[in-house]
């Protein structure tokens, strides 16, 4: 092994050790209450500049998976829902084959807090198979129904060890994130982006799945890419405003 190996190699090994140690304290730390959420804390909402709710704003990603090459469509909606007293941004995901057939559609609810924390209060999503027949609706979840709890999508203020629940409903949406680095620059194909804020994330439902998500100010997720457990890779290429 060569030396420009070794310093890449070594990092990814000891950042790996060090997201389990996480994921096990993580695992074992008293569940949260819906009942936590107050209204008035989302009274007067503060944009989070890493994970923009700019409403008819577009972003297309392309990337792949287990082989298959598919184009992601994140659009911020003018629609909105009432979940625990909280109005929600209602964002549409619609995922698409390399071949134009339809893969998954998902509508997520997200809220800006007083202070610039993001929330995610659920989703209804749906896959689908090559011939456009319904899958399963596995995943979907909201927060006060069935045990459903909203969870932290971004932090106001994103420090390396910061750690949270994105979501949380029992055997269906258990996402977890862990901040490890911010303040640098990287190129994807939509551009070079800067002050970017890196996580770990996963899930205890999939276990061997870690991945890195890159969050970019005013752009909010410019790169996911599967460490371990997985081979997704997706990148921005394209924004626009409807």
């Amino acid at each position: 092994m060569n030396r420009i190996e070794q310093t890449t190699v070594v990092p990814v090994a000891v950042a790996l050790v060090v997201t389990t140690i996480a994921v096990a304290i993580w695992i074992f730390r008293p569940q949260p209450s819906s009942a936590a959420i107050d209204p008035g804390d989302f009274s007067k909402p503060v944009a989070n500049p890493y994970f923009p709710l700019t409403v008819g704003k577009v972003f297309i990603y392309r990337g792949s998976e287990d082989g298959v090459h598919y184009r992601e469509v994140v659009t911020i909606t003018h629609d909105t829902k009432m979940i625990l007293g909280v109005r929600t941004t209602a964002v549409l995901d619609v995922l698409r084959r390399g071949n134009g057939s339809l893969a998954e559609k998902t509508h997520d609810w997200y809220a800006d807090d007083n202070v610039g924390n993001v929330w995610y209060f659920g989703e209804k999503t749906a896959t689908y198979d090559r011939h456009g027949n319904l899958k399963s609706r596995e995943g979907s979840w909201q927060a006060g129904v069935d045990g459903g709890v909203a969870g932290t999508i971004m932090p106001a203020h994103p420090h390396p060890t910061d750690a949270y629940r994105q979501e949380f409903l029992a055997g269906h949406a258990e996402d977890q994130a862990w901040i490890v680095r911010r303040g640098y620059r990287v190129r994807v194909p939509y551009g070079t982006v800067k002050h970017v804020v890196k996580t770990f994330e996963w899930s205890r439902l999939e276990p061997d799945v870690i991945s890195m998500k890159l969050y970019a100010p005013g752009l909010g997720i410019v790169k996911e890419h599967d460490m371990s457990g997985g081979n997704e890779d997706f990148a921005l290429v394209a924004v626009s405003h409807t």
